[in-house]
């Protein structure tokens, strides 16, 4: 894990919201909402990686996507290096759409397969006008090759290209306008896993030689742990869990991060025979209709009254880990 010697502050986000609108019955007179983001909070450092797990549907994307400003947020507040960018309009959040960048989960959707390599990358660079005419081409060719393709693949079409290497294209065009802050939207989980360490190593490196800051949202949680410094859990639009990377799968503390944990293979026989896999009961309930209280606790095998009545308050237990959970009430009282 790397050390974090600038604990400036870059992305910070306060009680956001997002609400997708679902029209049900004639006319669509009734209006129901997906509730995809439910009011969560985190902050991410200069030069840091925040991973984001949780299970499909869970709002992951959506919440990298919010913080972009690829959906317009319901509620709270997306402050990017002291500016509360959720009340910007279009216009006025140009400048931003330079610093903030994102790589998306299939790199193949994500290309524009009419348009050539380097015209996809150096698209960015005459919205923003950054390059024309051979420093343009120079670019291109720079970024192609930081990403490990050559400048011969300028002139060629996505689909003449490997899944990998289309997602190599897709982070040179994430690289192309210099950002401060990448959402990589689960990069890998569409690569065959031969390629995943490779992508993972590279955007690590450029990590590096860019001083770039990353939201990392995946699935594979043994790959979350490499890449992250912290690692924030989500369930059903909500933050259970958040704590530096070593210390949540040391001491995962909500019942929702220990059953994701157990699944993990573990390559030792003799650690695999003696560890107990943790089986969540039932299904993810309906984002539009979610239980009362938390939204945990129709799977949780600790679940009390007291969870149907109050949702629990996300606060810290230890230094720097944070949780959303009632039975923290009794192993870590507060003080009063």
């Amino acid at each position: 894990m790397k050390e974090i010697n600038n604990n400036e502050i870059l992305i910070e986000v306060k009680n956001l919201k997002k609400y997708f609108e679902v029209n049900k019955g004639f006319f669509g007179r009734s209006k129901e909402y997906v509730q995809a983001v439910d009011d969560i909070s985190f902050f991410i450092r200069k030069g840091e990686t925040l991973g984001l797990v949780g299970e499909s549907g869970c709002g992951k994307s959506t919440t990298g996507r919010t913080l972009i400003k690829l959906y317009e947020p319901t509620g709270g507040e997306i402050i990017f290096d002291g500016v509360n960018i959720s009340e910007l309009s279009e216009n006025q959040m140009k400048p931003y759409r330079k610093k903030m960048q994102m790589i998306f989960q299939d790199p193949y959707a994500s290309l524009n397969s009419r348009m050539t390599v380097g015209d996809i990358i150096g698209e960015s660079l005459d919205i923003h006008n950054i390059a024309t005419g051979d420093k343009r081409q120079a670019r291109i060719f720079d970024l192609l090759n930081r990403v490990g393709l050559s400048k011969d693949h300028a002139s060629r079409y996505p689909h003449e290209f490997s899944g990998g290497q289309r997602q190599r294209i897709g982070i040179a065009r994430a690289l192309a306008v210099d950002p401060e802050f990448i959402i990589c939207d689960e990069p890998i989980s569409a690569l065959d896993v031969s390629i995943q360490a490779q992508v993972v190593n590279m955007l690590e490196d450029l990590q590096k030689d860019f001083g770039l800051t990353y939201l990392f949202i995946a699935h594979d949680l043994s790959m979350v742990k490499h890449i992250s410094d912290r690692i924030g859990v989500m369930y059903l639009g909500k933050m259970v869990e958040l704590t530096d990377s070593k210390e949540l799968y040391a001491n995962p503390e909500h019942p929702y991060t220990q059953a994701l944990l157990s699944a993990i293979p573990i390559p030792d026989p003799e650690v695999t025979k003696n560890s107990q896999r943790i089986i969540l009961e039932g299904d993810v309930p309906s984002p539009i209709n979610p239980p009362s209280g938390c939204r945990f606790r129709t799977r949780c095998q600790y679940a009390m009254e007291r969870c149907a009545l109050e949702e629990p308050a996300m606060r810290e237990v230890t230094d720097g880990h944070y949780v959303s959970c009632h039975l923290m009430d009794d192993k870590y009282p507060v003080a009063k």
